[in-house]
């Protein structure tokens, strides 16, 4: 196909089959070899298996400031999917590129890595700063030891553009999100006689029912109507137990998440739940040791609430034109960037997420170059 550079750069990327259970070390050397003879210094940072790792790059003076493009670099599995296509050959169809990450997020990273190019032909006065991750997609989970590596450096990036597919819309603000397991215990009898045992299952629906209720009066509290879902979530999605019909069960295990506004703690409301567990563990312990509900906490990621009148908001306008600010209801790693590391964050990137995880993902043509155009004006934004 005949292609712009950075859609050369995405059908590379494309071909590396990312899928967050599967190493990203290919393609982290694809990329490190198309940055080192730009002059970029660069730092990676391994998973404690050493199959996977963090790349953080920096073009331009040394020193404290300039800007942030971060993005992941896994993606999510194809198993399963009607794709009429070869998912990780880049495919194009009029004005769409087909490809598993082609929108979540490989087209933005494309773009990075074009502009990078652009950069070091360039006297740059501020630096540019490029963070590729992995594991995003299992709950932001790779990006966070490239984050504690950062922690207490005096060469931080003062603002950062975390590029999911937003349409190129300014995002300023996400939910955050907590993972976690309930696990109930009780005493298994036959089922003719089920009131002399504890039924699991029992159990974990009377904290399913608390859940219900929390649920209930989030959605009748405080609201922010700029998000699609106006309140904080509270979601069983999962739910395990019993092994047969005639007997009681001893086991029963719900996995349940928050999805909260930023300005909802998390760990008010799980105390709630976690204050619903006790309550019906010291109840069961009473007829039977052993027995009861426990919630244990899998993954948390913070939300992200950056102010309209922020740097990095004026900064987006400049690149982007005036527009429409606005808050996503799905995670991104840009919480973790401020909240470890104090750097204000915006969320802007190519694609529409509506067309991420599917059969036939794919990022328009027209997006990509709208992407290389604001990158460009970045990289003349922080040049001499």
């Amino acid at each position: 196909m005949t292609a712009s550079r950075p859609i050369e750069i995405l059908e590379r990327l494309i071909a590396f089959p990312t899928v967050s259970r599967e190493s990203n070390l290919a393609l982290i050397d694809y990329v490190r070899a198309l940055l080192a003879p730009l002059g970029a210094r660069l730092t990676l940072v391994h998973n404690a298996a050493g199959t996977k790792a963090n790349l953080h790059a920096v073009l331009g003076p040394p020193g404290g400031g300039g800007v942030l493009l971060s993005g992941h670099t896994d993606v999510v599995p194809v198993e399963g999917q009607a794709w009429s296509t070869d998912p990780f050959r880049l495919t194009a169809r009029g004005d769409h590129l087909l490809g598993r990450g082609s929108c979540d997020m490989k087209g933005f990273l494309a773009c990075v890595l074009a502009a990078a190019e652009a950069a070091a032909t360039r006297r740059l006065d501020r630096p540019l700063h490029l963070a590729f991750s992995y594991d995003e997609e299992i709950g932001c989970v790779g990006v966070r030891g490239l984050i504690e590596r950062l922690i207490g450096a005096d060469d931080l990036p003062a603002l950062c553009i975390i590029g999911e597919p937003t349409m190129l819309e300014t995002v300023v603000a996400h939910k955050g999100k907590l993972a976690a397991r309930l696990t109930c215990r009780g005493q298994e009898c036959h089922s003719s006689h089920a009131p002399e045992g504890l039924n699991a299952i029992h159990l974990a629906l009377d904290m399913v029912g608390e859940m219900r209720a929390l649920q209930d009066e989030l959605a009748a509290g405080p609201r922010d109507d700029a998000y699609a879902v106006p309140f904080t979530t509270v979601h069983a999605g999962t739910i395990q137990g019993g092994t047969a019909l005639n007997i009681v069960p001893n086991g029963c295990t719900v996995d349940f998440e928050i999805r909260n506004l930023p300005t909802d703690d998390p760990a008010l409301l799980m105390d709630r739940l976690f204050d619903k567990a006790a309550a019906l563990t010291r109840a069961a312990q009473a007829r039977f040791a052993g027995t009861g509900a426990a919630i244990d906490i899998v993954n948390a990621y913070p939300g992200l609430e950056t102010p309209p009148e922020a740097e990095v908001v004026a900064l987006l306008r400049r690149l982007n034109g005036e527009g429409p600010l606005r808050k996503i209801a799905f995670g991104t790693e840009g919480g973790l960037f401020h909240e470890k590391l104090g750097i204000t964050t915006v969320v802007c990137g190519p694609g529409d997420i509506r067309d991420a995880h599917k059969p036939d993902e794919y990022v328009s043509r027209d997006q990509l170059a709208r992407c290389e155009v604001m990158l460009a004006r970045l990289v003349d934004e922080i040049s001499a």
